[in-house]
């Protein structure tokens, strides 16, 4: 019985433990035994996610449908297996190129005499993924992308609160790799903790910045390096100067997808404070376009849980409470008291006071602050004020706000006159910054984070090169000092 179809129900943290560490043992074992795998070898591991993804496509639409209560298959589809699919096939037509050896120059004079440097990208092992539930199918195939690109096998621990779709990527990857090639691990906190001590040699972790403390300090017990894939509170700012419609069409395609249960959605937007009415009508209008019902709209997802459907409503209680005036966005007028979801109505919160919750915690869900502004600067000196997010969103035809937005502000990424698509680009590393995250990948980042950078000098056949510098030093050593030694 391997690992990935053990029941840890009732068991010790010690053993858990134990039989995790033996598939590590294992795969740490086939690395050093069978060495760096070629180009071809990577591709074939790739080529197999890929047919993973393709021949199972229904059933990973249904699977998370079920784990969500409901979500749509065009989504899961576009999102989880598209979205994985393109990281995968762009690191297959790229491998070889990011495998070569890295030319660096060496210093003068020693190049001319025939000394050379390179960088040699080295496969670290094992990787360790611990996938979140938003999108559990994505976070879990498209770190794989780097991961075998680089060489590396894999330990996965996904989320679970989607335990469909575990379960089906258990029987998924045990169909098609052996498990010292990947292996899945399933179960509940225990299990996670357990997995996060690991002696890994990487450890990826996508969730939340509450959870990551957790992590880097189990890693830490070992050293291991992380890369740490969060959130936070990414904020939108429209300028006075973009098209309202264009703007609140966008901010609301992506703050309802998914439910808002993205670590990239817009959490809170600033508005012209003229224009804040301007606004809701245009969200309306966006909403209502894409989702004329709500409650039983097939493209309209639900939220994952009870828990975080009670922790959302918990924060628009808090807003009313505290004096915030409520939008909520339901095109059909349907009653949600009543539903076998969890679906909220996009909501709306017009300029909310740092003192509710909202405004403290990332929100996950379909609700959005509007806070209104009189100048951009009053923008950017909030956001600078908070922690560093993973995204930022600006809308504005002007190139010089968009420069001034761009260096005023740190965030992990950003996205000009749109909203999330940033993160779809596979040639830019994907990452946050401070609170937000740790490291980052996609693309050849991806490769890089997963890869040891070894460096390699060869040194000169010029005998007197290294005679230079040795005892006894004599009147060629105290003149070559002198030659370097200046201002």
């Amino acid at each position: 019985m391997s690992v990935a179809e053990q029941n840890f129900e009732g068991a010790d943290s010690a053993s858990i433990a134990a039989s995790i560490r033996e598939v590590l043992e294992r795969q740490k074992a086939a690395h050093l035994s069978e060495g760096p795998p070629s180009a071809r070898r990577r591709k074939d591991w790739l080529d197999r996610s890929i047919a993973l993804l393709v021949d199972n496509q229904q059933e990973i639409a249904e699977a998370i449908a079920s784990d969500f209560g409901h979500r749509s298959h065009e989504q899961t589809l576009l999102t989880d297996v598209m979205g994985s699919i393109g990281p995968l096939k762009h690191a297959k037509a790229h491998l070889e190129t990011w495998m070569k050896p890295e030319k660096r120059k060496v210093q003068f004079p020693l190049g001319l005499l025939g000394a050379k440097a390179r960088i040699e990208y080295q496969p670290l092992g094992v990787i360790g993924i611990i996938s979140p539930w938003n999108f559990p199918v994505n976070l879990t195939f498209a770190p794989l992308a780097g991961a075998f690109a680089a060489g590396n096998r894999v330990m996965i621990k996904p989320s679970e609160f989607t335990p469909a779709t575990s379960e089906l990527m258990v029987r998924m990857f045990k169909e098609a790799y052996d498990e010292t090639e990947v292996a899945v691990i399933t179960g509940g906190p225990a299990v996670g903790e357990a997995f996060s001590r690991q002696p890994f040699d990487h450890l990826l972790f996508t969730g939340a910045t509450s959870i990551a403390y957790h992590v880097m300090r189990a890693a830490a017990e070992n050293l291991v390096p992380v890369t740490l894939e969060l959130g936070g509170k990414s904020p939108v700012i429209i300028s006075d100067k973009a098209p309202m419609e264009d703007a609140a069409a966008k901010v609301m395609a992506g703050k309802t997808m998914n439910a808002g249960q993205i670590c990239l959605a817009p959490d809170y937007v600033f508005v012209p404070e003229n224009k804040v009415d301007a606004f809701i009508g245009q969200a309306e209008k966006a909403v209502a376009k894409m989702y004329p019902t709500l409650k039983d709209n097939p493209d309209y997802t639900s939220v994952i849980n009870q828990r975080h459907f009670d922790r959302l409503h918990s924060y628009l209680d808090d807003a009313k409470e505290k004096g915030a005036r409520i939008v909520e966005i339901n095109p059909a007028k349907e009653d949600f008291s009543q539903q076998p979801y969890h679906k909220i109505p996009p909501t709306i919160v017009v300029n909310p006071t740092d003192d509710m919750k909202i405004m403290q915690d990332e929100i996950f869900g379909p609700l959005l602050p509007v806070k209104s502004y009189k100048k951009v600067e009053e923008a950017l000196d909030y956001i600078n004020a908070h922690p560093r997010p993973l995204g930022l969103y600006h809308f504005s035809p002007d190139e010089n706000e968009q420069r001034e937005v761009l260096t005023r502000t740190t965030s992990g990424g950003v996205t000009l006159n749109d909203v999330i698509m940033h993160v779809a680009q596979e040639d830019l590393p994907f990452g946050g910054v401070g609170p937000s995250g740790m490291g980052s990948y996609h693309g050849v980042d991806g490769f890089k984070a997963f890869s040891h950078a070894k460096s390699v000098y060869t040194q000169a056949k010029a005998k007197f090169v290294t005679e230079l510098f040795r005892p006894p030093f004599g009147a060629k050593t105290r003149k070559t000092l002198a030659s370097q030694i200046k201002k």
